[in-house]
């Protein structure tokens, strides 16, 4: 669905704001773009429909690069892509109605087919009430869904989403993701949403990319950035959600025994591999600490154990990874 290669962007005072990116994204799917503020998410994203030029590099859509599209052919590419940012971008001056209207009048909609679809976008975002209120008069949840109504109307392949919940309460930003998991979902669309909070990828991404100084530093599907990150960048950013419980303090001198950072998916969470190995192997197995976090996947688990036998520990990581646990040395 998009294809980027080699992307490069950099702006007039030579900063380079993306590094040589390349990434897959395929059809149906939620991409998450995670990095701190700087690391060069916006100006990737934009690049994607355009907004910013890239200095070089290929962007694919469908086959067709649109970095070497003329103005015409971008007009029409952009057909199929639509954009929600942090700040709504509402037109303050008009309505809900005239709001979600004004795409659909400039690419030529009739009278009576943009009435239509914009009731029936309204009942959808479950805003049908607010059809002629001015955005000063709604909540920023219900501004985000106008202007997710808005991206909507033209009936977009591709849906970016630019920081699309940070400025929300925590409410509202569940919301807000459930309601994109639901268009996705529905509709069929491949969405690219850039964040800098872990919690909005584990909620509704199937793959995401770590954003680094311009660069990609790791990309996986949700659940193995969860289970196991090669990265610190994105160990930092699993660790900063509010259940995670910091197992880098329970450093290798605190404790006689060897530690072991176990990785559990969702399905090996459940079942009782530990009193299973302590059975088997006839050893003893000191529980550290552990934790559960929910992704879209599942539950996927944390634990770390500290083991006696240095002289076992070959078979014992055998043991566990046999039963499809991620085993990693607490260093």
């Amino acid at each position: 669905m998009i294809k980027i290669e080699n992307l490069v962007k950099v702006y007039e005072n030579g900063f380079k704001a993306v590094n040589d990116i390349s990434l897959e994204v395929k059809k149906g799917e939620i991409f998450g773009i995670i990095g701190l503020s700087g690391a060069g998410k916006s100006s990737l994203i934009r690049c994607i429909n355009r907004l910013e030029e890239p200095t070089s590099g290929n962007i694919f859509i469908d086959g067709k690069d649109i970095v070497k599209m003329n103005d015409k052919e971008l007009k029409d590419a952009r057909k199929n892509m639509s954009m929600i940012f942090q700040s709504f971008n509402l037109f303050y001056q008009k309505n809900v109605f005239e709001n979600i209207a004004y795409p659909l009048k400039i690419n030529g909609w009739k009278k009576e087919d943009i009435e239509k679809r914009v009731k029936t976008l309204l009942e959808y975002v479950n805003l049908s009430e607010k059809i002629f209120e001015y955005p000063a008069n709604l909540s920023g949840g219900q501004k985000q869904r106008v202007a997710i109504a808005r991206a909507l109307a033209i009936k977009p392949k591709i849906l970016l989403c630019d920081e699309a919940t940070s400025a929300l309460d925590p409410q509202s930003t569940k919301s807000i993701l459930e309601l994109l998991l639901r268009i996705r979902d529905e509709f069929n669309l491949t969405i690219i949403l850039i964040t800098h909070q872990m919690e909005v990828v584990k909620a509704i991404c199937d793959r995401a990319g770590v954003i680094e100084n311009g660069e990609i530093i790791e990309q996986d599907t949700v659940l193995k950035l969860f289970t196991s990150p090669k990265t610190q960048t994105t160990k930092n950013f699993i660790e900063n959600l509010p259940e995670f419980i910091d197992y880098e303090k329970f450093l290798r001198e605190d404790y006689s025994g060897f530690l072991l950072r176990l990785g559990f998916t969702k399905e090996t969470s459940t079942k009782p591999f530990i009193s299973e190995l302590i059975r088997q192997k006839n050893i003893d197995v000191n529980i550290i600490s552990g934790n559960i976090d929910k992704i879209k996947e599942g539950k996927v688990g944390h634990l770390i154990v500290e083991v006696f036998e240095k002289d076992r520990i070959d078979e014992i990581k055998t043991f566990l990874e046999e039963r499809k646990i991620l085993v990693e040395e607490v260093i």
